[in-house]
């Protein structure tokens, strides 16, 4: 998580300075950048729930600034309220939980209570007669937290309105940092979900659910910055569903693979934005491949390795995820499997629309800004490289650390049932 923050955060920052030349208030939007990135390294290197708090509500905080950083703009008022709000109601559940934990453990180390975890999965209570687990509570609590941050159905509302603040924003917030948090969440607390089979059935569906939904939505958009949040809310929804699956390797290792081109896509819009005078509308640009052959080549690199091309970086992790849900042989895991398989086809299609009216159409507009377009100088092209290169090589090169066989590079740190182990499974699968 650490290496993932800080490479895409370097090179945001760097991309910004070219971005945001010309805005009068470049300090306070570089503050307000690396304020965020503070704040997630908080949230990723702590060792109890409180600390997790804390940059958990950071990251709330600095993206409604970011969002709203042209605050003249109704849009980006109103974007930013709906971001601080909708996560309000995640965050309330948070706290909900952290206080059973608390109550139950007399401590939020997380040492403490996931070593307890067993202890506190015999308890229950009783409501209207209905014998309820403790755990299962505080799991799903913890999950509805997680749904805030990483836009999951019913509190995905805020992620494509927030593309209202700049670009750089978009990249650095809604693909690769704050969003993946609540996904982190789900695999650090790895201890407690495996121990409440009920929230993790409940994960799938809402997981699967979502990668369906915001991909089928992803169609329909003609804001090109749109089309690329719906798809992050749609790759959200497989890391989340995976996590249910009990794969949490397979999920983080998504994760970070899906950081890589991710921000790659979302940069790669801002430097055509950027070109054609600041137009978002993907029905007037068209014919943009003589004019951007570099910003049109990392799109397509960025665009190939999001639907999972052979051999970049999304194949390994989003084939692995749909395997494992196969392999499960479970009626909630075949739910997921099919759901999965659909949206990666509705994935490739809107990837393929976004490339075709952008790049490949009929010029459809201005004629000013069309032969006006250029490409980005080297501050906003070498991030664009970099991650180009990220893009194409890290399934390749972290497939065996994350989730190969034996591999010990988890050691503790995830807990997996033995029966919910299904990484062997997939080995298996008939073709």
């Amino acid at each position: 998580m650490l290496f993932v923050v800080t490479f895409i955060s370097t090179l945001v920052h760097l991309y910004s300075t070219e971005y945001m030349a010309e805005d009068p208030h470049l300090p306070r939007f570089m503050s307000y950048l690396s304020l965020f990135t503070f704040f997630m390294l908080i949230l990723v290197t702590s060792n109890n729930f409180l600390q997790m708090f804390v940059g958990w509500e950071g990251v709330g905080l600095s993206s409604f600034l970011l969002i709203n950083f042209w605050f003249t703009r109704i849009q980006a008022n109103k974007a930013a309220m709906k971001a601080m709000i909708v996560n309000r109601v995640g965050d309330f559940f948070i706290l909900c939980a952290l206080f059973a934990i608390h109550y139950l453990c007399g401590s939020l180390e997380y040492d403490i209570v996931f070593s307890t975890a067993p202890y506190m999965a015999d308890l229950s209570f009783t409501e209207l007669g209905y014998s309820i687990p403790v755990l299962d509570v505080i799991c799903i609590a913890l999950f509805l937290g997680a749904m805030g941050k990483s836009a999951q159905l019913g509190l995905h509302t805020w992620l494509p309105d927030a593309m209202e603040g700049p670009t750089p924003v978009s990249a650095l917030i809604h693909a690769a940092t704050m969003v993946t948090a609540g996904v982190f969440l789900l695999a650090r607390c790895s201890f407690l979900f495996e121990l409440s089979p009920t929230a993790l059935v409940f994960i799938q569906y809402i997981g699967a659910s979502t990668a369906i939904f915001a991909a089928s939505t992803g169609l329909f958009q003609n804001d090109m910055k749109k089309v690329i949040a719906y798809s992050t809310c749609s790759q959200l929804g497989y890391m989340v569903f995976a996590a249910g699956l009990s794969n949490y390797d397979v999920s983080v290792f998504h994760l970070s693979n899906h950081a890589f081109f991710k921000a790659l896509l979302f940069l790669a819009a801002g430097s055509v934005i950027h070109a054609v005078a600041d137009e978002q509308d993907m029905r007037k640009m068209g014919g943009l491949k003589k004019l951007l052959p570099f910003s049109y080549s990392v799109v397509v690199i960025g665009s190939l390795a999001l639907v999972g091309f052979p051999f970049l970086a999304g194949f390994y992790s989003k084939d692995v995820i749909l395997e494992a849900a196969f392999a499960k042989n479970t009626i909630n895991s075949h739910f997921c499997f099919y759901l999965g398989t659909f949206a990666a086809f509705f994935t490739a299609f809107y990837s393929t629309r976004l490339l075709y009216l952008v790049f490949l159409a009929e010029p459809n507009g201005n004629r000013v800004t069309t032969f006006g377009a250029h490409e980005p100088t080297w501050r906003m092209a070498l991030p664009l490289f970099l991650l180009a290169i990220f893009s194409i090589t890290v399934g390749y090169f972290t497939k065996d650390i994350f989730i190969g066989f034996g591999s010990d590079f988890w050691d503790n740190s995830i807990f997996i049932l033995s029966q919910n182990y299904t990484l062997r499974d997939i080995e298996f699968i008939n073709l």
